[in-house]
């Protein structure tokens, strides 16, 4: 009688195909790497954006939001849209009944995403090193733990939108919602908004995830306020993605 593979292979196997899938589209390898890589060069050389950088320098101001940009679309933007049509095409419907299951199947999708994220940080974090960015040893850690905490509110987002949204209007959404949140505290800090909507995008987990990264990256200092909104985001959109996401 022939027996299932191991739990660990599978999800790994699932993985690396959901890997390979985004890779391989030219539109979301647009959206997680190149965009980012053009704002980058854009914001840090382009003279024509007035920039109040604090004593700091451009490419060291514009680089954690950056990042935050980078990482907010790999968690969102791609997971949502593929989930739907398979949502659609009833692909999700029979995976949750092979031996990987429903369980396997949003961890393997997981994982694929932290391995796109893990490419984004070394492709991007480089070009910004070779601009001159020179990050705070002592922010690594908060810019980590920013970093997941973010991914989760982002990643239970995809999936709450896959999973109650038709994937025609999915597509239209998460691209919305990438260009609307990118400049609203994302890329640049909120404190270049006008003061009521810098107040409101700061409760937002795009902002509170382009200034955790910021305060990080620039200062080293962990940003309570900004990392709480954050968690609070991802526990809420959590519970929502799983008490809401359908699977056909």
């Amino acid at each position: 009688m022939t027996t299932a593979a191991p739990a660990s292979r599978r999800i790994t196997a699932q993985s690396t195909f959901e890997l390979r899938a985004v890779l391989r589209n030219g539109e979301q390898v647009m959206v997680t790497v190149l965009l980012p890589l053009i704002l980058l060069g854009g914001l840090a050389r382009a003279t024509f954006v007035a920039l109040d950088t604090g004593g700091a320098t451009r490419i060291d101001l514009v680089t954690p939001g950056v990042l935050a940009f980078a990482l907010m679309s790999s968690a969102f933007t791609s997971p949502a849209i593929t989930t739907a049509f398979d949502r659609r095409n009833g692909v999700l419907r029979l995976m949750a009944t092979t031996p990987l299951g429903p369980t396997g199947l949003l961890v393997g999708k997981l994982a694929a995403v932290l391995a796109v994220q893990v490419m984004q940080v070394v492709v991007i974090g480089g070009a910004a090193v070779a601009l001159g960015w020179r990050p705070e040893p002592g922010g690594i850690l908060p810019a980590v733990v920013a970093w997941l905490l973010g991914t989760t509110a982002w990643g239970a987002a995809a999936l709450l939108a896959a999973g109650r949204v038709r994937a025609e209007a999915v597509i239209a959404l998460a691209n919305l919602v990438l260009v609307l949140l990118a400049f609203g505290g994302v890329v640049l800090p909120a404190s270049v908004l006008p003061a009521g909507l810098a107040h409101v995008v700061g409760w937002l987990p795009s902002g509170a995830l382009g200034e955790a990264l910021r305060a990080a990256l620039l200062h080293g200092t962990w940003a309570a306020g900004p990392l709480a909104v954050l968690a609070v985001w991802a526990v809420a959109l959590s519970a929502a993605a799983a008490r809401w996401f359908r699977w056909s």
